[in-house]
């Protein structure tokens, strides 16, 4: 959810590059705004030099730092940020606790209750700021926008909820969703434990977050293995002094602690118009906006609820996006969002425009080409079923055999990286975090521990539309396991145009689940040593285009390391309290026959 330039937000990138053009100059001025309880907040304006009458404001609130050494009413050019000869107020404010702001920090502070007498919130702190701005800040036009990505982007969504009467619309990008269901810290249970270690040690160590932490060797890979039992964490290295990673094993199930931060109790409704922004690569917070736009539709009576999904990794659409790893789109992405994304706040806080906006837009890979939809997904979309074959083959023909199983070994000593080696810092020197969702995955698809299920090559043009969910009848010889399903698109066995190409395979769709949790995530059983148990698997939105020619494969394994902790496959009741002796090799099996058939459900168009 972090990732924006090295941990410094995109928007800095828009606000002080120069650009060789008419000059767009804008005054800068700072304030220590004043909040409710009196603490204080770091506030950057920036304001037209000249301008032909009253303006919007558009703020941006961060934990990431906003603003660099620039005196009051000093001059800036920001022709090459897209709002800089729009005509708007830009403002941006550090978070409480964090960089120049006062204020004690908490992650991913949750919104109480109004009624709650005294409370403060990221809801009550943006109500503060914008009633400040509207009463000083000369020329404005009595409007307020917010946007932001990743961070950012959660504390759009949370300003919001509880929205002052000046906030006329928000653009909530990559923001995070459930931290125990689907981004960040977990994915249905499983813990991230690359990215919950890197990420929070940062966060919290520092209050400018410039503490990195300190590893001694570039590839990570066997640093993770040799850490052993998460309890070895806190017992080596952060001794209890970070909040975040003292919560993780605190909290190892979906209780009150994760159901009360989760933007799922609060965000209700669209109290302003939305439009969420998403990634299908997006390494960080692939579900947050697809999981909110989801819930807010359902009550979006004003029609305020909009979403536009793309072949993006995490804040790619803020730059250049005409690609992802080798994946090339043919065309640059980010244009069409960028230029959606100034019409949507033109509309609302300058009243240009007709304010005609589709439901969704949703980027198809593989046509390559933007696709709108009245509805989302499109009702046109048929299910189908593409049932896994004990032959590990591929077939819309459900397995016809009374008995079949694949089975491998899982080996948690041993565990299948999920990206290919070296596996560097988060955030650090070269790292490939970015893109390793659209990497290859032929560097695992050969190894004994993968199980692979491939189709014949098609004979047209196979498109999927919507939410992909796979359902697995599987056991296992352990009382634990996690289940790691992947839809890929391999590329046909020569490829003419672009040889390296051929063979590739992409992965369209993928997500873990830990089996503990196959019967609700807040009180985990163990699984019976060979007893069949079925697990859905939500693998997210996609409008995909599988080509003519190309193939469809599905694997499935049961380690992703480190971007996901090793589980015993012992049933422990808190896995960050396991020993190094409970974590033991098992037999996995996947069914496949007739009365326990294992299928991915597609929605075709």
């Amino acid at each position: 959810m972090k990732r924006i330039t090295s941990f410094c937000c995109l928007f800095f990138i828009m606000l002080f590059s120069m650009a060789q053009q008419t000059p767009a100059l804008y005054t800068v001025t700072r304030e220590m705004i004043p909040m409710r309880d009196g603490v204080r907040l770091y506030t950057v304006i920036c304001k037209p030099v000249n301008n032909s009458g009253p303006m919007p404001i558009l703020m941006t609130r961060t934990p990431y730092g906003a603003g660099r050494a620039l005196p009051n009413d000093s001059t800036i050019d920001l022709s090459n940020n897209r709002y800089g000869k729009e005509q708007y107020i830009l403002v941006y404010q550090d978070i409480r606790g964090k960089n120049n702001s006062e204020g004690e920090f908490r992650m991913h502070r949750p919104v109480n209750d109004p009624a709650q007498k005294g409370t403060i919130d990221e809801s009550t702190d943006t109500y503060d700021t914008i009633d400040w701005l509207i009463k000083n800040v000369k020329g404005n036009n009595g409007k307020v926008g917010i946007h932001g990505i990743s961070y950012p982007g959660f504390l759009t969504l949370t300003g919001s909820v509880h929205p002052h009467p000046a906030l006329k619309a928000v653009s909530p990008q990559a923001a995070m969703g459930d931290l125990f269901l689907g981004d960040d810290f977990h994915h249905n249970g499983a813990f991230r434990l690359s990215y919950g270690f890197e990420y929070s040690y940062r966060m919290e160590t520092e209050k400018d977050n410039s503490q990195y932490f300190p590893f001694k060797q570039f590839d990570l890979y066997d640093w993770y293995l040799r850490l052993g039992s998460l309890k070895n964490v806190n017992e080596k290295y952060f001794k209890g002094k970070v909040p975040t990673w003292n919560n993780f094993v605190k909290h190892p199930n979906y209780d009150t602690f994760w159901q009360y931060d989760s933007p799922l109790r609060y965000l209700k409704t669209a109290a302003v118009p939305t439009l969420h922004i998403g990634g299908y690569y997006d390494q960080e917070d692939i579900t947050g906006p697809q999981l909110i736009y989801e819930q807010m539709e359902r009550s979006d009576f004003q029609k305020w609820n909009h979403l536009v999904l793309g072949p993006w990794y995490h804040g790619q659409w803020e730059g250049k996006a005409d690609s992802i790893g080798r994946i090339a789109f043919t065309v640059n992405t980010a244009d069409f969002y960028k230029a959606l994304e100034l019409r949507w706040f033109n509309y609302y806080l300058k009243g240009i425009g007709d304010g005609n906006f589709d439901e969704v837009y949703a980027f198809q890979t593989g046509s390559n080409q933007w696709k709108s939809y009245a509805t989302w997904p499109p009702k046109e979309t048929v299910i189908k079923k593409l049932y896994l074959q004990p032959d590990r083959s591929l077939s819309f023909v459900k397995p016809a055999a009374a008995n079949g199983a694949v089975t491998y070994i899982s080996d948690p000593a041993h565990p299948v990286p999920y990206r290919a080696l070296p596996i560097q810092a988060t955030y650090g020197p070269k790292s490939r975090w970015r893109t390793w969702q659209a990497e290859d995955q032929r560097f695992v698809y050969n190894r004994p521990d993968v199980a692979c299920f491939v189709m014949d090559s098609l004979t047209e043009d196979l498109t999927v539309t919507g939410k992909i969910i796979a359902h697995l009848v599987v056991s296992t010889t352990g009382t634990d396991a996690d289940w790691i399903v992947k839809l890929i698109d391999v590329y046909p066995d020569t490829d003419p145009t672009d040889l390296e190409m051929s063979q590739y395979q992409l992965p369209v769709a993928m997500e873990v689940f830990r089996g503990r949790f196959r019967k609700n995530f807040s009180s985990p059983v163990p699984m019976v040593p060979g007893k069949a148990a079925t697990i859905a698997i939500d693998l997210h939105m996609i409008n995909h285009t599988f080509k003519k020619g190309h193939r469809v494969m599905v694997q499935v394994q049961s380690t992703w390391f480190p971007v996901i902790d090793r589980n015993p496959q012992k049933f422990i009741p808190n896995i960050f309290e396991a020993k190094e002796s409970d974590f033991i090799k098992t037999t996995q099996s996947i069914r496949c026959n007739s009365s326990e058939p294992s299928y991915i459900e597609l929605p075709v168009q």
